[in-house]
């Protein structure tokens, strides 16, 4: 039976230069890895994205592939991206999925696993990267 997968990882950064916490603006960018670690080759058709801020405040996104792209990715290929967002709190969180479908037709889901924005940490590169599963 075939196998519909893929694996996604995130590296959240926040962007202090970007940010305007005088005018209740954080932003963030996050790099996003996608790998085919299924057995058939798929392609990401869509994204839909919750993003929320400390408030409870949630902004639902959604649109037609990722930074423009529609990746095709053949078992064990990979597409990085970096795209970004702002919220009115320092802190936040955001997961989402990519509906993908199989060469065969296949169609499924890949979720992105909830992460941490966080502009609070005082790292020098903004606050790295923290994954909640």
């Amino acid at each position: 039976m075939p196998s519909y997968q893929f694996l996604v990882e995130v590296r959240p950064q926040y962007l202090r230069e970007q940010s305007s916490p005088e005018d209740g603006w954080f932003v963030f960018a996050y790099t996003i890895t996608i790998t085919n670690t299924g057995d058939v080759a798929a392609q990401l058709i869509s994204r839909t994205w919750n993003v929320n801020d400390a408030n409870g405040l949630t902004e639902k996104v959604k649109g037609l592939g990722v930074v423009g792209q529609q990746p095709f990715l053949k078992p064990g290929q990979a597409f990085e991206y970096t795209s970004g967002t702002r919220i009115r709190t320092p802190t936040g969180t955001m997961h989402g999925s990519f509906f993908c479908v199989a060469e065969d037709g296949e169609k499924f889901d890949a979720d992105v696993p909830m992460f941490v924005l966080d502009g609070l940490s005082g790292e020098a590169n903004g606050g790295g990267g923290r994954t909640l599963h």
